[in-house]
């Protein structure tokens, strides 16, 4: 039997997302694992937009939306609607712990559902605004989605190869990020107000994320002035640190001091190249790295990543295969950690990456269909 306290910490919160696509879902999904009664706002017709994007299930739902939208209630409110207006408004401040939105800018306030007229009524109420580019500056006003921001905030130029296309990070980093950095917010306000009774504003944006992801990045300019260039799949200031093809595929290896440089000399039989001057130290390795991996790349691609895995676990230098996400899912340490959940013959959806004294929050329930709480929560069938 699993303690109800620890793997529901939220539970008895109250959380009302007025939200669509990623970031402001995935933000209240975190606080739906983690116990908190989470009420999805959608606008009745098509609902969120991620209804309509990724694979599509059996049932005709959408895997986007299933992947963030977990754990939660759904009831559909028609915001060009006054009595529907009303109504949400009224449950906010009665109900609510904790609201999230990430409109357009202008419009919630539009709808009289701002912080400032929320949090007059009820002073305790922590309100969360996604924006996209922030509360303020000359582009406050403008809509955003993650690759808009991951090239405008400095991401796309890392990523890639040097003088290739750029390239989006193959996951919605800033999206995700920015709803993380909305729970870091609101868990904070929740401790802060359990000392004053009251509530707070919280801005988040999607560009904050994006620049604040380039934390080192900033640092070195700030040393030479220069831009960074694109490392591929290493990493600036490390060597050996990268993948490198083997004969079924790509192995990372990470190895960027001397102690761990010397065991992989001896595994790759070449004891010798740590005394060579190019490779003798890690600022060296990095200076000359594209003469070292002309040494090593021949040398690994002859035999398999399971080959060059165990030979180097053996002598502890770090090394991972680079999976694909079927290989990813069946993986023995993606089973040992049932990070993947499942309710009743479901599709597995990921689960949280925390455990409360080795238990991880559950699956509690599937994402709901459009209006499926309506009767529920509204007292209304439509």
């Amino acid at each position: 039997m699993t303690d109800t306290a620890t793997t529901a910490p939220l539970a008895g919160l109250t959380v009302v997302e007025i939200g669509t696509s990623v970031a402001a879902p995935y933000a209240a999904w975190i606080l739906a694992a983690l116990g908190a009664d989470v009420i999805k706002v959608e606008p009745p017709g098509k609902g969120d937009d991620a209804r309509q994007w990724g694979k599509m299930f059996a049932d005709g739902s959408s895997s986007y939306f299933h992947a963030l939208n977990r754990d939660k209630r759904g009831v559909t409110v028609d915001l060009k609607d006054e009595a529907e207006r009303n109504w949400l408004k009224a449950f906010c401040i009665a109900e609510a712990d904790v609201v999230i939105q990430n409109m357009r800018p202008g419009r919630v306030e539009g709808f009289g559902l701002g912080a400032r007229d929320l949090r007059a009524a009820n002073p305790r109420l922590i309100y969360c605004n996604l924006w996209a580019f922030g509360a303020v500056g000359p582009m406050k006003e403008k809509p955003g989605y993650d690759p808009l921001m991951q090239a405008y905030g400095g991401l796309m130029s890392l990523t890639g190869h040097e003088g290739d296309a750029p390239v989006r990070v193959g996951t919605s980093i800033i999206d995700m990020g920015s709803g993380l950095w909305c729970v870091v917010g609101i868990l904070t306000a929740l401790h802060t107000r359990r000392d004053t009774g009251e509530g707070c504003v919280i801005d988040a944006s999607l560009y904050e994320t994006s620049v604040a992801w380039m934390t080192n990045s900033v640092a070195s300019v700030g040393v030479d002035g220069k831009r960074p260039e694109k490392q591929g799949s290493g990493a600036r200031g490390l060597a050996p640190y990268q993948a490198y093809p083997c004969s079924d595929g790509h192995l990372i290896v990470a190895a960027p001091n001397d102690r761990l440089f010397e065991r992989l000399a001896g595994v790759l039989g070449h004891p010798e190249w740590p005394d060579d001057p190019r490779f003798n130290s890690n600022q060296n390795r990095y200076a000359n790295l594209a003469e070292l991996n002309a040494l090593m790349e021949p040398v690994l691609a002859a035999e398999t990543r399971r080959h060059w895995r165990d030979a180097l676990d053996r002598v502890g230098v770090p090394t991972a295969p680079v999976q694909e996400i079927p290989e990813m899912i069946v993986d023995p340490q993606t089973e040992a950690l049932h990070i993947l959940q499942s309710l009743g013959g479901g599709p597995n959806l990921m689960g949280m990456p925390l455990s409360f004294d080795g238990v991880r929050p559950p699956l509690r329930r599937y994402a709901p269909g459009l209006g499926e709480h309506n009767e529920e929560i509204k007292g209304t069938k439509d």
